[in-house]
Formats: structure tokens, C-alpha cells, sequence
């Protein structure tokens, strides 16, 4: 992460009335691993100011500044290096009265940022020790009872924000889009930007924050669906240059930027290609001053660091070494002059404030200051309120809130040539006639794009007294948080088969589909055995088939549904399921015959086995259930549906059935009954002889998969929704499987000894008996 190197001015002087005041000069120097050159050139600013006032006999003669400066950003050397400055003895004390205290440092400059202010500005507030801010804009900072010793030479955040408001309303848009970031002086500007919106007949569509976690292209994408136009990007320049650039990445065309004073002259931007494609961007920035000798200055200190030892062992004594700063000798002369100015005349006027101030206290003329007087901070903090001063033709004067009277503001376009171009002009001046002007015809609008954007009148959509911030309906496929100021897309749910527990249903059905083919040829082998013939004999192939086939169906359960796995994953399910009830109510029905009509009832026991009875009951099944199945499909087959109303921020996408599905249930519950009941009058058979213990054992196990789906159902309606239905039908397959046919397998292999014809008579003779003696 690139860090600003700040620009702290800590203006020492310890004067007493036998001495003239002795000035100490040093220059501390705490680099990060990388600096922005933007904060370089505003470091050399400054000690281009310092020095012009120690050559000055006007200003301070017989007497110089001296500075300390320290880079605020660093993690190791922030508030080590503030705590120090207004320590005493290595001690912070509390003091009665501030006339008792004589600080080391009586004014300083910066830092930079808002939120940096805002955190040191109460420690130097204690003793009132002015801060003389060059880049702080929030508008939080003129609060003077919070920040009682900040004044400031920058623009306040709401003089900028009503630039933009301005800008605006000239150009009659309407339907704009506010793009910050996560500090605090971008937050600030977006919400004196929502505050302001309330008269006017601009609605702010779309608000957004950037961090280092931002998916740019979703933003910009957003941007294109709600078809804004106008897009403000009041960020700081890393985050605005970064996004500016996924614009041009992603192929933005024909939009309106309105930069924010952090990024309006970068140097880089304007030159790289595509720029112009993404559509044509307007700035806004401080007036830039050209500050005579500057130039000459930064030549002559490359010159002079160039000569001048870089590192400790060099030094003698070491006390020269924090001036020593290896990353600035890669630093061009050109590079410095040539980068963003914007805050520059910022920076060189504060320093001036102080030297002004100074002049006044220590009753300067020219024949020099006075050496009987002892400075205070908080007598300086009083005289910078009084400052009213001319430099380089700008007049400087603080308001009652520390921020500047007169600001002049120059609005940019940036031309073919990839210059800053000026085409209007912003004067905070009460004074100035035409404080607001923008020449049109200097403006091109890139691909063919008008001065002049249709958009969504505020008063059309929301009545006048509604927050001026909530101005659209989100479409059906979008949604948006209480108060929120933008729509976003809906997320689009289903289950995809590379889900997890999609790959897991996918891979037990797969299971079950070989234990079922094993099954088979076990029970194949062992044909003629007495425990295949009692599970049902050639029945158990059909079983064991159907079985196979319904579940299928698990795997159309999984994907983006389509009419083809919509419906197929309802018919398998249900045509071959209803067919392996069907068999076990036979089956049920055929163990009661032999048990208790085969004694009872010989002639219809005979009249069954004879024609096949069972063989037709499946088919009578089979054949109503396909028919049941084919007429109610072809008139209204399941669909897929987009379920908008159960969730606000999804879309679920799933299969919808009709209300008809209640004709081909009722066959499947009419058979579920039956075999429940004739396996229920089978529970005193005998005890060994387990078919219809194990048929009631599956049809509990079946009611209480579906009781449990059905109950799901009703309180959940999201994508996983199909993941229940899908293991419900997995449950109902292997409860066959369990408890069924795995007993039989299980005899077969490792008991037998009961897989024998004399066993099974002895048994049933047994039984017989026991039946005919009652």
C-alpha cells in the first residue's frame, strides 16, 4: 500500500527576554517503503516557503524558522513523534492555564488527511497549539468546539460539494451517481452531497463506496443498468485512478466524471489509452497558483542532496542523518514540478499564515523583531484568527470555523491533449459578481455525447417531501436495503451440480444404483433358494428394477431447471415408486394369503395363485398410474418458474407443479394404505419369518421421510428446497434397500442354514398348527 508522505511544519522557537529568539533547524525525514510523489512535491512546497521567509527581511528579520517534519502516515513514528512534541521531560501534563506552558512546537502544518486531523487535532488541541491544515477538507473540522485549534488553508468539503451541485444543475442532469471511498473526507462529501440534494431537482440514483475489496466491474455494471450517465467520483486519487482505470478496462463508454479536487490534474491519467472512450471527465480543483522560484528551488535542492552525504556512516556525529532520504534521490527535478499542483498554494500559503502571524506577535518592522517577548501557542492561534494578509495576489483571512473566506475554484476539462483545461471558474468571494461561470463551447464531449442527459425527474417519481435519495422502484430482478440509494441485482439461486451436497446426493444414488445391481445378481444366483422365493421371487427383479429407475431422478434435481429435468424428475419418480408400492401391497397381501386364507379361504387362495392375481394387480397399477401421469403432464407439466416472492434479494429458480398433482398422489397413497394395512395384520406371524415385519419396518420409515419433506416445505421455500426433495426420494429408495432386501442378503451369505426348503416348512407347518388348534 502506498503511504503520503506529510508535510508537517513544527515551527520552534524558544525566545526569552536576555536572549534573541534561538531558532533550531532540523529536518527529520521517516520514509515508508514508498511515498507519493503528489505529497513529495507538497513537502518541498513547504521548505521552499520556509526558506523564502528566512530570506525575507519583511517578514521575520533576525529571525528564522526552523522545521521538523515527520511522516504521519508511518505506523512506527505517528504518535511517538506528536506525544513528543507536546511532552515536557518526557511527561504530558495537564496544565491550569495555557500562559503556564512553553511547548516545544508552536504551530504545525498538516497532516494531510481528514480522518489523521481529526485524530491528532484534540492532542494539540490541549495546550492550543495551532494546526495550520493544507489538505483536510471535511467539513466535520469547523466544528470549533471539537477542534478548537484548527484553521485550515484548503477548501471545506461543502464549498466543493456545491461546485458539483453547481455543475449540475448547468448542465440540467438529474439522475447522477455519487462514487467515494472509505475516508473519512470522502464520506463526508457524500453525505453534504445528500444533504444538499433536498432543493433541487437532482436525485442521486446510486452511491457507492470504494475499499481494496471492491469488484469494480460489478459497480460499473450496476452504473450501466440503472442507465446513469453522470457518474461523481469524490475519492481519494488511489481509489478514483484505480476505478477510472477498470473503466477503461471494461469498456465504458460515453459517461460524464466529475473528478473531485483529489484527482482533477492527475498527471498520469489523461495519457492513457482509452481515457477519451469511457466519455468526458470534468474537474474540479483550487485555483492553481504558479509559485515564482519554485522551480529554481527544486533544482538547486536535487543539486544540493546529491552533494550531501546519504547515509549515517557518512555523517559525522549522525546529526545530519535525518535529512538522509535514499527512496528521493530516484526523484527527477521534472517529476516534482510537473506532478498534481493542486495543493500546493495550500501548502505554501499556511506557512505564510504562521510567518504572518509571528511578524505581529514578535512586533516585527524593518529593523528586525522583538526579543522580549515570549510566544505561546495559544497567542499565536489568536493572532492566525486575526490573519489578514495578500500573497501572490490571493487575500488570506479565516472565518469564525478556521476555513478560508475566499476561495477561488477552477473547474477543468480534460482536452484531447490530455491537459487540464481550464472552462469555468467557482469565487467563494461574496464580493466577486459572477461567482459561478462555464464556457460551454470549451468542452467536447467525447463519443458524441451531449452537453445535456434525459433522466428520471425527482419530482415525477417521489413526492417532495420524501428523502431525496430513495428515487426509483427497483426492477423485479433487483432489490435494495431499507434507505438504501441504489438497487442491486438480485442473486440468481439454484443448485448447481458442482455443489457439495449435490456431488454427495449425486454419489449415494450411484451407491444405491450398485448395491442394487448387486442385489440382483445375488439374488439370481440363489434363484431357487427359499429366501428368494419368499422375498417374492421373480416380483424381487421388478422390485429391484423399479427401484433402479426411480432413482434416477435424483440426479434432474440438480442444475438450472428446464421443462426436460422438470419433468422428468417428477415422472420416474412417481411412475416407477408407485409401481414398487404396488408390489409391496401384493406382496403384503399375498403373506396374510398364505398364512391365514390359504386355511380359511382355500378356494380363493387357489383362485389368486391360478391366474396370476399379483402379476395383474402390478399391471393394473402400472397402467393407471402412466395414464394418471401422461394426461396430467401433457395438460400442465411441471415448469421452471422464477420464484421472486419468497426472498427480496434472490431468485429462485424451481420447478412449479399444478395443483393437479393431487390425482396422481392419491393412487400412491391409496397403495401406501393398503400395504400398511395388510402388513399390520400380519404382525403375529411368526417370528422367524420377518416379510411383513419388514414391510411395516420401510412404510414408517417412508411416512416419516415425506412427513418430514412436506413439513420443510411449508417453512422454507429457498434453492435447498430441491436438495430436501432429492434426499427424500434418496430415503425412500434406501429404505427399501435396508429394510428389505439387505435381511434377505444378509441370510443368504452369512446364515444359511434358514436358507432352506426344510426350514421354511418347519416354520410354516408350525404355524399352521398353532392356527388350527385355536
Amino acid at each position: 500500500m502506498v503511504k503520503h508522505l506529510e508535510s508537517s511544519l513544527l515551527v520552534r522557537i524558544n525566545c526569552n527576554p536576555w536572549y534573541v529568539c534561538e531558532v533550531i533547524k532540523h529536518f527529520k525525514l521517516h520514509m515508508p517503503v514508498s511515498f507519493t510523489l503528489s505529497s513529495y512535491r507538497m513537502f518541498q512546497v513547504m521548505r521552499f516557503a520556509v526558506q523564502e521567509i528566512n530570506n525575507s527581511s519583511l517578514i521575520l528579520p533576525n529571525v528564522s524558522l526552523g522545521y521538523e517534519i515527520f511522516d504521519h502516515c508511518s505506523d512506527t513514528f505517528n504518535f511517538q513523534a506528536i506525544l513528543n512534541m507536546i511532552s515536557r521531560n518526557g511527561s504530558i501534563q495537564v496544565l491550569r492555564c495555557v500562559n503556564e506552558y512553553v511547548s516545544k512546537v508552536i504551530a504545525v502544518a498538516g497532516p494531510f488527511r481528514s480522518m489523521e486531523s481529526m485524530t491528532v487535532a484534540p492532542l494539540f488541541a490541549m495546550n492550543l497549539i495551532p494546526m495550520v491544515n493544507y489538505g483536510s477538507s471535511s467539513s466535520v473540522l469547523s466544528d470549533k468546539w471539537k477542534y478548537p485549534s484548527f484553521l485550515r488553508t484548503t477548501a471545506s468539503n461543502k464549498d466543493l460539494i456545491q461546485l458539483i451541485i453547481l455543475i449540475i444543475q448547468h448542465f440540467n442532469w438529474n439522475w447522477v451517481a455519487f462514487v467515494s471511498s472509505g475516508d473519512e473526507n470522502s464520506q463526508n462529501g457524500l453525505q453534504l452531497f445528500k444533504s444538499k440534494l433536498k432543493d433541487t431537482k437532482i436525485c442521486l440514483a446510486y452511491a457507492k463506496e470504494l475499499n481494496e475489496m471492491s469488484d469494480h466491474y460489478e459497480i460499473l455494471q450496476q452504473l450501466e443498468d440503472l442507465s446513469i450517465e453522470v457518474i461523481i467520483v469524490f475519492a481519494r486519487q488511489s481509489s478514483a485512478v484505480a476505478f477510472i482505470k477498470s473503466a477503461i478496462k471494461h469498456n465504458i463508454h460515453s459517461k460524464v466524471w466529475i473528478a473531485g479536487d483529489s484527482w482533477s490534474l492527475n498527471k498520469n491519467l489523461p495519457r492513457l489509452s482509452g481515457i477519451k472512450a469511457i466519455g468526458t471527465i470534468i474537474g474540479i480543483t483550487e485555483t492553481v497558483m504558479p509559485l515564482p522560484g519554485f522551480k529554481d528551488f527544486v533544482y538547486l535542492s536535487h543539486t544540493q542532496r546529491n552533494n550531501r552525504p546519504t547515509t549515517c556512516e557518512q555523517t559525522p556525529s549522525g546529526r545530519t542523518c535525518n535529512q538522509a532520504c535514499d527512496l528521493c534521490s530516484d526523484v527527477s527535478p521534472e517529476e516534482i514540478i510537473g506532478e498534481n499542483p493542486s495543493y500546493s498554494f495550500a501548502t505554501y500559503s499556511a506557512i505564510y499564515a504562521m510567518a504572518h502571524a509571528l511578524h505581529n506577535l514578535l512586533l516585527c518592522d524593518i529593523k528586525g523583531c522583538s526579543d522580549n517577548v515570549t510566544v505561546y501557542p495559544f497567542m499565536l492561534l489568536q493572532e492566525l484568527k486575526r490573519s489578514n494578509f495578500t500573497i501572490l495576489n490571493r487575500h488570506i483571512e479565516f472565518d469564525s470555523n478556521g476555513d478560508p473566506t475566499c476561495t477561488s475554484y477552477a473547474i477543468v476539462f480534460w482536452n484531447q491533449s490530455g491537459q487540464a483545461q481550464k472552462v469555468g471558474s467557482y469565487e467563494t468571494d461574496p464580493a466577486v459578481d459572477v461567482p459561478f461561470s462555464i464556457n460551454n463551447t470549451k468542452i467536447h464531449w467525447y463519443a458524441d455525447q451531449v452537453s445535456n442527459f434525459s433522466g428520471f425527474n425527482k419530482s415525477e417519481i417521489i413526492h417532495e417531501s420524501y428523502n431525496p435519495y430513495s428515487c426509483i422502484n427497483c426492477r423485479k430482478t433487483e432489490w435494495s436495503k431499507p434507505g438504501s440509494t441504489f438497487c442491486t441485482q438480485r442473486s440468481v439461486e439454484y443448485i448447481p451440480f458442482t455443489d457439495p451436497v449435490a456431488i454427495t446426493l449425486m454419489f449415494s444414488t450411484g451407491v444405491l444404483l450398485a448395491l442394487t445391481l448387486a442385489i440382483v445378481i445375488l439374488f439370481a444366483l440363489n434363484y431357487d433358494k427359499p429366501v428368494v422365493k419368499s422375498a417374492g421371487g421373480p416380483m424381487c427383479f421388478l422390485l429391484l428394477g423399479c427401484l433402479s429407475a426411480s432413482s434416477i431422478s435424483v440426479f434432474f434435481f440438480f442444475g438450472k431447471p428446464t421443462v426436460t429435468n422438470c419433468v422428468l424428475r417428477y415422472f420416474l419418480f412417481l411412475l416407477f415408486y408407485t409401481v414398487c408400492l404396488g408390489c409391496f401391497a401384493v406382496r403384503s397381501f399375498q403373506i396374510v394369503c398364505i398364512f391365514k386364507m390359504a386355511t380359511k379361504f382355500p378356494k380363493i387362495h387357489s383362485w389368486w395363485v391360478k391366474h396370476n392375481g399379483q402379476w395383474w394387480l402390478i399391471a393394473i397399477v402400472f397402467v393407471l398410474q402412466l395414464l394418471l401421469l401422461t394426461t396430467v403432464f401433457t395438460a400442465s407439466p411441471p415448469t421452471p418458474v422464477n420464484d421472486m416472492t419468497s426472498y427480496r434479494d434472490q431468485i429462485i429458480l424451481k420447478c412449479a407443479m399444478s395443483r393437479t398433482v393431487i390425482m396422481f398422489l392419491l393412487l400412491t397413497i391409496v397403495l401406501a394404505s393398503l400395504c400398511f394395512i395388510f402388513s399390520y395384520m400380519g404382525k403375529d406371524l411368526p417370528k422367524n419369518y420377518n416379510e411383513s415385519k419388514a414391510i411395516t419396518l420401510y412404510l414408517l420409515f417412508l411416512i416419516l421421510t415425506w412427513i418430514t419433506f412436506c413439513t420443510a416445505s411449508i417453512l422454507y421455500h429457498g434453492k435447498y428446497l430441491q436438495l430436501f426433495n432429492a434426499m427424500s426420494v434418496l430415503s425412500s429408495s434406501y429404505s427399501i434397500l435396508f429394510c428389505y432386501f439387505l435381511p434377505k442378503c444378509y441370510i443368504i451369505i452369512f446364515q444359511p442354514q434358514k436358507n432352506t426348503q426344510q426350514h421354511f416348512q418347519g416354520i410354516i407347518q408350525r404355524y399352521t398348527q398353532n392356527i388350527s388348534s385355536k
